[in-house]
């Protein structure tokens, strides 16, 4: 099967601010302004900033239906997601305010704990199937674009930095062929899991804590100064995700799924454990050997993913325990 080119269509609202956003990209011409002032206040993790944060930046992929793609540069919009974005950031950079070098921060993921209690660890030893359908469906807001929000990383950087990260993208776009993106092998796995494949099908599904993951990549991807935090995130993305694969495809294996579901995961234990040595050395060594001044940057990257990621972990892992769905709306 091939992932479908459709575009997705406008999200139901979850507060003031978003729903002023959804309101207004239905709206010719824009509305005269925009809740700045409720933006400003917005909780920094919650429902209404993050799917507000995410129609914006959706607006720079694929856009949505019935919404015209002159929406992407409206300054109005744009002066409202950089209130978002100031107050989603600055609750990062609180919560990471202890200063940690480059070199601890990449060895901090390299360390796998011995008896390890995340997600994958709790979806291989004793997870049910419609906790791991749940987990599809949230990474599907990622993984339907995998590697996408990275690729504007790359008229930032220069030489081997650039060169090695083109190579780690060349092969998440499946190496020249488009049924071996990793974005297509995900909507394969979706399938075999009796999911929709569609582009952000389950948007109005996945709570904040999965967005504030994907908010994240765009925030770094959309702003020259980020470019370090980009590179960052990117690192620690492939440095971690081998060990996790290996144990989701344990997981399904267990479980009997379709053999789709078990090849995204394989494909990422092989691929992503020559991406680490490459991410590290290659792209974070040579990018801040040209600019040591982004180090601290790209610190910031690799620690506001993991924050965010367990934030996400909390979230799943609460709800399974309390015999709970993880999702807004039940799949």
């Amino acid at each position: 099967m091939t992932l479908a080119l459709e575009t997705p269509v406008l999200p139901t609202p979850r507060g003031p601010v978003s729903a002023a956003v959804v309101d207004a990209l239905r709206e010719n011409p824009p509305p005269a302004s925009l809740p700045l002032e409720q933006a400003r206040t917005a909780d920094p993790y919650g429902e209404d900033l993050h799917l507000a944060l995410h129609v914006c930046y959706e607006l720079h992929y694929r856009g949505f239906r019935d919404v015209s793609p002159e929406w992407e540069w409206e300054p109005e919009l744009l002066r409202l997601r950089a209130a978002l974005e100031q107050v989603f950031r600055a609750a990062l950079e609180d919560d990471l305010a202890d200063r940690v070098d480059l070199a601890e921060a990449l060895d901090d993921l390299l360390v796998e704990p011995v008896d390890g209690t995340g997600v994958s660890h709790h979806l291989r030893d004793r997870g049910e199937w419609w906790q791991m359908r749940e987990y599809l469906v949230h990474r599907s807001i990622y993984h339907l674009k995998e590697a996408d929000p990275h690729a504007w990383v790359i008229p930032r950087l220069s030489g081997r930095a650039k060169a090695a990260l083109v190579a780690v993208e060349f092969d998440e776009f499946g190496g020249g062929r488009g049924d071996r993106m990793h974005s297509q092998l995900y909507a394969r796995l979706l399938a075999g899991a009796g999911l929709e494949t569609g582009y952000l099908h389950y948007l109005d599904h996945v709570p904040a804590p999965m967005l504030a993951t994907v908010n994240l990549m765009s925030l770094c991807g959309l702003h020259q100064g980020l470019r370090g935090a980009l590179v960052g995130h990117f690192a620690a993305a492939e440095i971690t995700t081998a060990p996790s694969a290996a144990r989701m495809a344990k997981a399904l294996t267990r479980m009997n799924a379709h053999a789709d579901c078990v090849e995204f995961f394989t494909e990422h234990i092989e691929a992503d454990a020559v991406h680490e040595q490459v991410m590290r050395h290659d792209v974070v060594g040579d990018l801040v050997a040209r600019e040591p001044g982004l180090a601290q940057s790209v610190v910031f990257g690799i620690r506001a993913t993991e924050l965010l990621e367990q934030r996400l972990a909390d979230h799943l892992l609460d709800a399974w325990r309390a015999g709970r769905s993880s999702l807004l709306r039940a799949v």
